[in-house]
């Protein structure tokens, strides 16, 4: 009897370790909210503005060849008028259409510049975008996984990226799981102090409305 005791106490000892062995072990996680650390992120808005005035700049330079193909076409316009005058000689029609065929081809060229002129700057600025992206993610990333060795997490989750079907990876979580401000407090810590930028100027002459747009992905398009 004695025995059959000892052997029970044996093994409710051994019970007893292994759950305190497994509540020691039990996995912590942490999420964080790394679309909205990037998004907020003061570096993200400075680089927005710098790509915004990129963008304001070729799109001056856009207007200059959109002014450009214009004035040919009204070329073009004004010599097949010619070409079709019913008072002008056989000759002077046939001068016209070939200069109207040489002004048309030139039209083409002129097109053909603004469209790469579009699809380069665009590509340009997107990659630019792209880059500075994958650099500021690796480096928030960096922080909050610090953070959360810290914390004695085993486990980060992003509660930002969708799924397959579109939903956040994360359905809920407990707030006090959620690590996304401290991160925040982090990484703005060395931000430079924010200085007042000057009004533009009212007599500014506004932005042609009829010219091709160049707009970029992920920023903010200029007005």
């Amino acid at each position: 009897m004695k025995k059959s005791i000892q052997s029970l106490v044996a093994v409710a000892a051994i019970a007893l370790s292994a759950l305190t062995t497994h509540a020691q072990t039990a996995p912590k996680i942490l999420v964080v909210d790394l679309a909205k650390l990037f998004d907020t992120h003061w570096k993200t808005a400075e680089q927005q503005e710098k790509l915004k005035a990129d963008e304001t700049k070729a799109q001056d330079q856009l207007a200059l060849i959109t002014k450009d193909g214009n004035a040919l076409v009204e070329q073009f316009k004004e010599l097949d008028e010619q070409s079709k005058n019913p008072t002008a000689t056989a000759e002077a029609k046939t001068k016209a259409q070939g200069e109207a065929q040489k002004k048309y081809e030139e039209i083409q060229q002129k097109r053909t510049e603004q469209n790469s002129f579009i699809q380069n700057t665009r590509n340009t600025l997107q990659q630019r975008f792209q880059t500075f992206k994958t650099l500021m993610i690796e480096e928030i990333t960096k922080v909050a996984v610090d953070i959360a060795k810290k914390k004695g997490a085993t486990f980060l989750i992003d509660k930002s990226g969708p799924t397959l079907v579109g939903v956040s990876n994360v359905l809920y979580s407990d707030p006090s799981l959620d690590i996304t401000d401290e991160v925040m407090t982090e990484v703005n810590k060395d931000r430079p102090a924010v200085t007042a930028t000057p009004a533009a100027s009212a007599a500014a002459a506004p932005a042609a409305t009829d010219s091709p747009k160049i707009t970029v992905p992920g920023i903010t398009p200029s007005k």
